[in-house]
């Protein structure tokens, strides 16, 4: 069901399985709390929210501060990696009441901003997931787009950048097998966002430095999981940090950046195993 947050900064949107129903509650396995990349919301985790309910989690998708559903944040200060992981922090500690157990995905930005909130308080987080996130900031030609991006912002705003993005999205073939329906879709969402937020945000990916090190100290179990064919950071890339940090680790066929939309039964499948190992 879709519901709302309220959290200091404002509220944040949120698709919420609730609580399984399939029998007693020892069958309750915990919460699932999914946070999504640059431009995303909670809508690129929906075909993992049924099954995660029907195998006994209770799944909870948001959207970040200024994306799409969720209020905007008063002033740039809001939108710091500090601030967002504050609120993943403040949801955890919300959903984490009464749970068997708490277990944070964050996909691409998402997982920079999973990864401050396990640091600042690694207690609230029975198993981390950054799902294809790297150590630190986005290189290669997703750099290259987003220093692009700045600059059309900029100068065109929200709708000249969405001009700008399409253009460029109209030359991969996996563009003609979107449905207009779905390309409505993400326009609105994209619309929705914050130009404040999507600058700030930005800036995380072109700034974030490697904190591998210091989330292997936390104790936090954590999956490394990516797309076999991830375009952000390389998937040689995340493979190392899963080596430096001693995490499980997981290669979805038939995907790149965004596994649980181009691949859910094998991410979701990656995902139970990996929290069945911490039983």
């Amino acid at each position: 069901m879709r519901t709302r947050f309220a959290l200091p900064g404002g509220s944040i949107a949120a698709l919420d399985t609730g609580v399984s129903q399939p029998g007693p509650v020892a069958e309750h396995r915990g919460v699932v709390l999914l946070v999504p990349g640059y431009t995303g919301s909670k809508e690129d985790f929906q075909p993992l929210l049924r099954p995660l309910a029907a195998a006994g989690y209770r799944a909870v998708a948001i959207d970040q501060r200024g994306q799409y559903e969720s209020e905007w944040a008063g002033d740039p200060d809001g939108y710091t990696l500090d601030a967002l992981a504050g609120e993943v922090c403040q949801l955890a500690a919300e959903l984490g009441t009464g749970a068997s157990r708490l277990h944070l995905v964050g996909h691409s930005l998402g997982g920079l901003v999973g990864r401050a909130a396990v640091l600042a308080k690694a207690e609230l987080f029975d198993s981390f997931t950054l799902m294809g996130s790297g150590p630190d900031a986005v290189a290669g030609q997703r750099r290259t787009l987003l220093d692009a991006g700045e600059l059309v912002l900029a100068r065109r705003g929200m709708a000249g950048l969405w001009a700008y993005l399409e253009a460029g999205a109209q030359a991969d073939p996996k563009y003609a097998t979107s449905t207009p329906a779905l390309r409505a879709f993400l326009r609105t969402r994209f619309l929705a966002t914050d130009p404040v937020g999507l600058q700030g945000m930005g800036d995380l990916l072109r700034t974030v430095t490697d904190r591998t090190r210091d989330l292997a100290a936390t104790g936090v179990p954590t999956l490394v999981l990516h797309g076999e064919s991830d375009d952000a950071w390389l998937p040689q890339v995340q493979a190392d940090m899963a080596r430096r940090l001693g995490a499980a680790y997981a290669v979805i066929p038939a995907a790149a950046h965004s596994p649980a939309v181009e691949n859910p039964a094998a991410t979701l499948q990656a995902l139970l195993d990996f929290w069945q190992q911490l039983s």
